[in-house]
């Protein structure tokens, strides 16, 4: 099954950030276990970068990034993607911008912490939470 995951469940599982870190980090096993095909956007590479590097340096900035390439497939943004965004009806353009890579990448689902930003209908958005409870693993 293909999963899209948000960046804000990738920074529960790198920063350990509770109360999120431990559902989180069972979706982000089964990606790493090949019981899923996990896919990313480009964009959560920066973000991640940035958010990681503030609170714990470069070093681990780096260390983060790298662990996601290695994991996750990566969405590229292109301008189909940009434009999308921008069409879209939806109030925060970052959330756009993965909404549309979840949909590019022919996701099932869209994991993230909050999945009231984003449209209903068509690509199922949920929280770990809702996603574990409804796929067997």
């Amino acid at each position: 099954m293909r999963i899209f995951l948000d960046t804000n469940v990738l920074l529960d599982v790198i920063a350990q950030r509770d109360p999120f870190y431990r559902v989180a980090e069972v979706v982000w096993r089964l990606v790493e276990s090949g019981k899923m095909r996990g896919f990313v956007s480009a964009i959560s590479f920066n973000n991640v970068y940035y958010i990681v590097r503030r609170f714990s340096g470069k070093k681990r900035a780096a260390e983060a990034v790298r662990l996601l390439r290695g994991v996750f497939d990566i969405v590229p943004v292109n301008r189909e993607i940009v434009d999308s965004a921008i069409d879209s009806q939806m109030d925060d353009f970052e959330d756009a911008i993965q909404y549309h890579c979840a949909v590019q990448s022919k996701a099932r689902y869209l994991i993230t912490r909050a999945p009231k930003g984003f449209p209903a209908g068509g690509l199922a958005v949920v929280s770990a939470e809702e996603f574990l409870s409804l796929v067997s693993v």
